[in-house]
């Protein structure tokens, strides 16, 4: 896969020139250099405000102390503009699509799913080479996943229950008190 990623790379100037020859031998090339000139300008526009408004919605989050909403959005508003400010039809193109309002539920939607199916497989590959070197896997213990062997699958650990029974890390919490012993000195 990477190797058709690279000669698509390689390949797009060439293709970009070559539209540019048949568009500007369809409309002239007055209008050619006029519209890479205003997708240019769109491409700069667009870039500009997508990115003041995810700097201001950014800030606003880190003020408030969340996490900003929804950051594929403003990711793909950037992309598109990049593309839209690169000059050549085809990747104006691609940029357009990133950039309207109606292609980009159905882009989200599609990123999110190739996302988490590429996790899914790189998840389970780490899994299978720890596995493979004797590891333990995190998240399962030597008794498969979720199973206690004080207990059974899901048996809560010794010492209560409840959250104070139980520690972020997988070891033991051993609860105790402290008390300070005075020295006597007489």
């Amino acid at each position: 896969m990477p190797i058709l990623t690279v000669l698509a790379l390689m390949a797009l100037p060439f293709v970009e020139v070559w539209l540019m020859i048949v568009v500007g031998g369809w409309i002239g090339v007055p209008w050619t250099l006029a519209a890479l000139v205003a997708l240019m300008v769109l491409g700069v526009a667009v870039l500009r405000r997508a990115g003041t408004k995810a700097f201001r919605d950014a800030d606003e989050a880190m003020r408030a102390g969340t996490q900003p909403p929804g950051l594929l959005d403003p990711l793909m508003l950037m992309a598109g503009g990049v593309l839209l400010a690169v000059p050549g039809f085809l990747t104006a193109a691609v940029g357009l699509l990133l950039v309207l309002p109606f292609t980009r539920p159905l882009l989200r939607w599609a990123f999110t799913g190739w996302a988490q199916r590429r996790m899914r497989r790189m998840r389970d590959r780490m899994e299978a080479e720890l596995l493979a070197q004797g590891a333990r896997v995190p998240g399962q213990g030597p008794f498969g996943p979720g199973q206690n062997p004080f207990g059974g699958a899901g048996a809560p650990p010794r010492g209560g229950e409840g959250p104070a029974a139980r520690s972020s890390s997988d070891g033991r919490l051993i609860q105790g008190r402290f008390e300070p012993v005075d020295d006597d000195k007489d």
